[in-house]
């Protein structure tokens, strides 16, 4: 399985890596978590630089791929060479996933005419423009289609994909692993209330 966290100039920090690091709890030869970029190497919002392990193009062909935030969105979404790229995701064959203004990205490419979505304050109105209707909560999933609104929310995005791909029990494993110490079942049993009302009777996912 390959799940590929697309991450842009000006991203942030919590969003991708937060997913990356609960996404590599999982431990299997057939698991593969990569930060893919659209040039060689990309600087967060912060300053922190990170180098591209997956190209855009290979990403748009993973089983499961999260569109990561930032703060040049809007920038994103207005590059012809990008969206072309990424016009070929397609939640009939794959899980995609957006955190925060992601979900921008997802309204632009027409993934969510018909899907309702959750996104962070500052990219509501951009959204609500695009004509997707934004839920004042963390996590919504409609089939294989999944957004998360406030950074600490990737939790959410990352346990979703597990539990899509692998079942409950590694999801809950990855949580138990990263959750604070002496927090840990409260966190996972947060994320569930958050997740489960989402998830299709039969998991994981038939792609």
């Amino acid at each position: 399985m390959h799940i590929a966290i697309l991450t842009f100039e000006g991203y942030n920090e919590l969003d991708s890596l937060i997913a990356l690091g609960v996404l590599n709890r999982i431990r299997s030869d057939d698991w593969r978590v990569t930060i893919a970029t659209p040039t060689a190497r990309v600087t967060s919002m912060n300053g922190v630089t990170v180098e591209q392990m997956t190209s855009l193009e290979e990403a748009v062909e993973a089983d499961a791929v999260i569109v990561g935030s930032g703060i040049a969105t809007r920038e994103v979404v207005e590059t012809p060479a990008i969206m072309h790229i990424l016009s070929r995701l397609d939640p009939g064959r794959q899980l995609i996933a957006a955190q925060c203004s992601g979900a921008l990205i997802l309204a632009k490419l027409g993934l969510l005419r018909d899907v309702p979505a959750c996104t962070d304050l500052v990219t509501k109105p951009w959204v609500s423009a695009a004509g997707v209707r934004v839920l004042d909560q963390p996590f919504f999933a409609k089939g294989n289609i999944a957004t998360a609104g406030g950074c600490l929310a990737s939790q959410y995005l990352a346990a979703w994909v597990i539990t899509r791909l692998l079942g409950r029990d590694e999801a809950v494993g990855a949580l138990h692993y990263v959750a604070p110490v002496g927090e840990k079942q409260d966190y996972i049993d947060r994320a569930w209330r958050n997740i489960e009302p989402y998830l299709a009777a039969e998991i994981p996912a038939r792609l």
